[in-house]
């Protein structure tokens, strides 16, 4: 294919992460996108009932049964002559690992708002990663359909929490019970929507002018006198769009409407795929459309085909074309590895991609040979790519229940560190070699325990440790070996490094007197924010 067809197909892509604070209506506003998209013919339900579909984004058996996301997902489609890559990412802060190093693969993102509540603390963090990477970000304020805060107190609230200026994109009539539709500013024609049932197909629309002089008679007298005072007043008041703040990350686009009900999600789409950068708009070290073809590995999911129970690396290509039977350079080994089996993604289906683009997400079936923040290039080598770490706070013991399955216990833990679902450590003190669980959150244990049920068929025990946080030791081998402090806990990570864990502030400094052979370090910390601007 000509460079000039390529940086065609480029200039279509639109790769954007969803995130949100947890029960803002993320996934719900996923399904209708994918609706509204033409990727499914039925928007499916977060708690699916028995005569309801389940929703697309969250495939795992675990995310069905509790109705919350725990593992960032990717959704390829084409709408209106721009390739669509959905990331939609984790809410709860137990996975925060996840949904920053997803932030990674995003030139955009979309941040999901609960009316009655604003700005929340989860929110606040994500949009802090964002303004890191001086990402556009674009604003839906969700659940019109229920109570809510006024309007202008919600984008006052934007502005001052965030620290960014909020534009009105369009405006809500009514809320709750009496939210009727949104008046589109670019247009200045109103959206007047009809319910439907479970919100499953797209919602009937009626479009009128704000001049017409029935208006009053589809809205009501007191809604259309409220509509025209509120235009007024924001036509006033309100800042003016400009498309360059926004690629800066200085001003961000607010929409209002319902996901539930699907009032205002057309307009939303409409805007959004026209509004959002593309690869090449974004600024990244790789030139989108450079020569050869470089990615690197953002999250690595095993068993999304149960059949096969295979793992699967997600790689966000950066520069330029990518063709099936790529042989390509593992930039980590320096040894030429296969691509041939490339997919493109649509939650967990997947089908063969004979050719991608920067900003195409593909995921590469493999044994273990990838890791996250690896890169893979033909050509020049890529810039390397900084992902974010964590440090973990919560630690507990997970012990095998039937030692017939130990090889299957073994298996299942190391391809869930490798996904970086939890770290995995190895009581160096046991003579059984017991396994040591550490993790941003605790959440994030049930979920091991959960999928070392279902995918590994391994019962687990959990045992919580007391233990805050955990340094890595540095030094002789025979100060390293002449450590022991009462009230730590020894181990080995992954690599067979010494770590210590630690219970409170002053234990560290009493180590750190006690052995001054020893650097207690916090291995590979890498702040988020810090990471991502890099």
């Amino acid at each position: 294919m000509e460079r000039s067809d390529a940086a065609a197909q480029i200039g279509r892509r639109r790769t954007f992460a969803i995130i949100s604070h947890p029960d803002a209506g993320k996934t719900t506003l996923t399904e209708k996108l994918l609706l509204y998209g033409g990727a499914v013919t039925m928007a499916g339900s977060v708690r699916a009932r028995r005569n309801q579909r389940a929703t697309a984004s969250d495939w795992m058996e675990i995310e069905r049964q509790r109705g919350i996301s725990i593992s960032s997902t990717v959704l390829a489609f084409d709408y209106g002559g721009y390739r669509l890559n959905l990331l939609d990412t984790p809410g709860h802060a137990d996975f925060s690992e996840d949904t920053y190093r997803t932030l990674t693969a995003a030139d955009s993102a979309v941040i999901v708002l609960d009316a009655a509540r604003g700005v929340e603390a989860q929110t606040l963090k994500l949009f802090h990663v964002c303004r890191a990477m001086r990402m556009p970000v674009f604003t839906f304020v969700n659940k019109l359909d229920r109570p809510a805060m006024e309007p202008l107190e919600l984008l006052d609230l934007i502005e001052r929490t965030l620290e960014i200026e909020a534009v009105a994109m369009n405006w809500p009539i009514g809320d709750g019970p009496a939210f009727q539709g949104v008046y589109d500013r670019q247009s200045g024609a109103i959206h007047r929507y009809e319910r439907v049932e479970h919100g499953a197909v797209r919602a009937p629309v009626t479009v009128a002018a704000l001049a017409d002089p029935v208006l009053d008679a589809h809205l009501g007298a007191e809604a259309a006198t409220r509509l025209r005072a509120d235009v007024d007043l924001l036509d006033g008041v309100g800042g003016a769009f400009a498309p360059t703040r926004v690629r800066t990350g200085d001003q961000t686009p607010v929409f209002f409407g319902s996901a539930l009900t699907s009032f205002g999600v057309d307009l939303f789409l409409d805007r959004f795929v026209s509004l959002a950068p593309s690869p090449a708009e974004v600024g990244r070290a790789d030139d989108p459309g450079g020569p050869g073809f470089a990615g690197f590995v953002f999250k690595v999911q095993s068993n999304m085909n149960p059949q096969h129970r295979d793992s699967m690396a997600f790689i966000r290509i950066t520069r330029g074309q990518f063709s099936r039977d790529e042989t390509a350079i593992h930039g980590r080994t320096g040894k030429s590895l296969g691509l041939g089996h490339a997919s493109t993604l649509f939650a967990r289906e997947r089908q063969t991609v004979d050719v991608a683009y920067a900003g195409d997400v593909i995921g590469v079936t493999q044994t273990g040979g990838l890791t996250i923040g690896d890169t893979v290039y033909v050509g020049e080598p890529p810039a390397p790519v900084r992902l974010p770490t964590f440090q973990p706070e919560h630690f507990a013991l997970l012990r095998n229940v039937d030692v017939q399955k130990q090889k299957a216990y073994l298996r299942g833990l190391e391809q869930l560190r490798l996904e970086g679902a939890v770290q995995v450590m190895t009581l160096s003190e046991s003579g059984r070699r017991e396994r040591v669980l550490a993790a941003v959150g605790r959440l994030q244990f049930e979920v091991v325990q959960f999928r070392m049920r279902a995918e590994y068929g391994v019962e687990t025990v959990v045992e919580n440790l007391p233990y805050r946080f955990a340094r890595w030791m540095v030094g002789p081998d025979e100060a390293l070996a002449a450590f022991h402090a009462t009230g730590a806990m020894r181990c080995e990570d992954a690599a067979d490094r010494p770590v210590v864990l630690l219970t409170h502030e002053w234990d560290l400094d009493y180590v750190t007197r006690t052995y001054p052979g020893i650097v207690f370090a916090e291995a590979d910390r890498v702040e988020p924010e810090a990471a991502l601007a890099g």
